[in-house]
């Protein structure tokens, strides 16, 4: 399996914030109005939407707009991406970046040294 490291770079670090991971809980409870993802802060509608904004580039946050208000949920496909993608990296699988070389080169340097 490729993995894709820059675009998940991207996610995980949407996820850096403290605020966007409590997003993130709130909405594996499924659709939520932006209003109601609100009350859960101690800021403005403006900073919610920032957020939004940079869940929803990375593919994590999906939005509708229903009358004047927002309506999120998650991408769970690329929430499942995200997962198998850590998964990959923290476990040791037959087709693991580390299996490329199979010989460390730090004996050869110090023997020409």
């Amino acid at each position: 399996m490729k993995l894709n490291y820059e675009e998940q770079a991207k996610v995980i670090k949407a996820l850096s914030d403290p605020s966007r991971l409590k997003i993130i809980d709130i909405l594996s409870c499924g659709e939520r109005c932006a209003c109601d993802i609100l009350e859960h802060f101690d800021f403005t509608q403006p900073t919610l939407s920032h957020h939004m904004k940079v869940l929803g580039d990375c593919g994590l946050v999906n939005s509708r707009k229903e009358g004047q208000w927002n309506h999120y949920s998650l991408n769970m496909k690329n929430c499942n991406n995200l997962i198998i993608f850590l998964m990959n990296i923290l476990t040791d699988t037959d087709d693991c970046i580390c299996k490329d070389k199979l010989s460390c080169d730090c004996d050869k340097e110090e023997a020409k040294q």
